[in-house]
């Protein structure tokens, strides 16, 4: 399995999100599951549970994958209900299933820098922007406009998302962190920073913000087939 796969974007077609909504109602009724119990399973707050239902499946692809692994479906299955098997397909297709990652195998599937979401707290719902980050003492660190959107505040609540998913094959892990923003202004610091790898081209302008998101919580999922 390549669990460095991109996602297949074109892979699945989708649906009206009240459409998906009402069939995750119904197969979690199906599976005596509440949604707090549902959230637990695929690895998010309820809260983002019911905002990603809400927004549909191009919002996070990886959160929706979770969330048909946790009510035992494939992507596909979730997103455009189930049909019968194609022509010679005698059994059932693949399982999806969760597999947890401990935190140091989070780390590592982070690896040292790429590409992830940040989440802000704002209202009606968090504003999800994507960034390039690099792993620094255990810590993440992404840089930004200081006018952006995506310059949090300091010691403001925010999220991290990286993952690697393949819809089409129901494959793939996703990596959630919950913590606060630092802002970093010790020029030292910066400095060191600026000279990572690939930090030149990253979004902040002339004179970028670099933002250090401190960990409260980290979870991470490893998306399988049975």
């Amino acid at each position: 399995m390549n669990e460095n796969a991109e996602p297949a974007a074109a892979a699945v077609r989708h649906p009206d999100p009240r459409a998906i909504a009402q069939r995750i109602a119904d197969r979690r009724r199906q599976l005596n599951l509440t949604e707090e119990e549902l959230a637990n399973h695929a690895a998010m707050s309820t809260g983002y549970l019911r905002h990603l239902i809400e927004w549909g499946p191009e919002f996070d692809r990886g959160g929706f994958l979770r969330i048909a692994a946790a009510l035992r479906w494939t992507y596909r299955e979730l997103v455009q209900g189930r049909s019968d098997p194609p022509p010679g397909q005698t059994g059932p297709a693949p399982r999806p299933v969760l597999i947890h990652l401990t935190e140091p195998e989070c780390w590592e599937k982070l690896g040292t820098h790429g590409i992830g979401r940040v989440a802000l707290p704002v209202q009606p719902g968090p504003e999800v922007f994507p960034v390039n980050y690099t792993v620094d003492a255990g810590t993440v660190v992404y840089r930004t406009d200081p006018r952006g959107a995506a310059a949090a505040g300091e010691a403001s609540a925010l999220s991290f998302e990286a993952d690697r998913i393949d819809d089409r094959l129901s494959r793939g892990w996703s990596v959630l962190i919950t913590g606060t923003a630092e802002r970093i202004v010790d020029p030292q610091v910066v400095e060191r920073l600026a000279q990572l790898p690939g930090a030149e081209s990253w979004a902040g302008g002339s004179r970028p913000l670099w933002i250090r998101i401190r960990p409260e919580q980290i979870t991470g999922r490893r998306i399988g087939t049975m």
